[in-house]
């Protein structure tokens, strides 16, 4: 079996996807990252990574379809043979007013962010339990728990993502698998370009009360700290990392 940790992380080549791949990689794990479009991008960021020592491996597979899922982790066993975390960041959505939302736009939202964790959590699961344990950290958004506009199905599969991070703490627990979620403010991502209200959002990411701007590396090192030993007891919870912008009343 391969010697170093491993790390498996959906949408692991820009963004904060990247942020946290290089937290992992500077800790000393190799990585195995998923990509859906950009393979120039991805061969970009994985040089990058390998500057730094790690072993790196690219995937490219729609999360949001069940057997691409399947295929990821056989490539995880197939090139490192274990499988130490994983990060469910990959995500996508349709953002419209309610009553412009169609069936399918539902179901591509559901199944890239809801669904696509529940399904790679089994897989992890199973070879996470080979090695006495493991982690895993969804990515999830502050349009859970509060009302942002066109988000109505995005805010909804956060929160069932949200709330699958919650059963699977307490079924993977006895597996020595943590299980928890990370829920960003504002990032100035590429992601951001698909918001019509991009420019609104930039500024009310920025009159959070420490008045700085959210940084994908704050949520790389929250997301790594979950993923440590120092956080064992730390289960199902979602933490917000966005200096303190939910907290303020509008």
């Amino acid at each position: 079996m391969h010697g170093r940790k491993v790390a498996l992380i959906t949408g692991g080549t820009r963004g904060i996807g990247k942020a946290v791949a290089l937290k992992f990689a500077h800790a000393g794990y190799d990585l195995v990252l998923n990509f859906l479009r950009s393979r120039s991008k991805a061969e970009e960021t994985k040089a990058e990574l390998e500057a730094i020592g790690a072993k790196v491996h690219l995937v490219k597979a729609n999360v949001g379809d069940v057997e691409h899922i399947k295929r990821l982790f056989d490539e995880v066993d197939h090139v490192f043979g274990r499988l130490d975390v994983f990060i469910s960041n990959a995500a996508s959505g349709v953002q419209r007013p309610v009553l412009e939302v169609e069936a399918s736009h539902w179901d591509w939202t559901q199944n890239i962010n809801a669904r696509a964790f529940f399904f790679a959590a089994q897989q992890a699961a199973v070879r996470m339990e080979k090695t006495g344990g493991g982690a895993m950290v969804a990515m999830s958004s502050i349009g859970s728990v509060r009302v942002l506009p066109n988000y109505t199905i995005v805010g909804v599969s956060k929160a069932a993502l949200e709330a699958i991070t919650r059963y699977l703490a307490v079924e993977f627990a006895p597996l020595g698998i943590a299980v928890n979620a990370v829920s960003g403010g504002v990032v100035e991502t590429d992601a951001l370009n698909h918001f019509p209200n991009r420019e609104q959002l930039l500024e009310a990411g920025r009159n959070n009360p420490t008045g700085h701007m959210l940084q994908p590396e704050d949520l790389a090192n929250a997301v790594f700290f979950l993923c440590s030993e120092e956080a064992r007891m730390i289960r199902g919870q979602t933490l917000i990392v966005d200096g303190g912008y939910s907290l303020q009343v509008p």
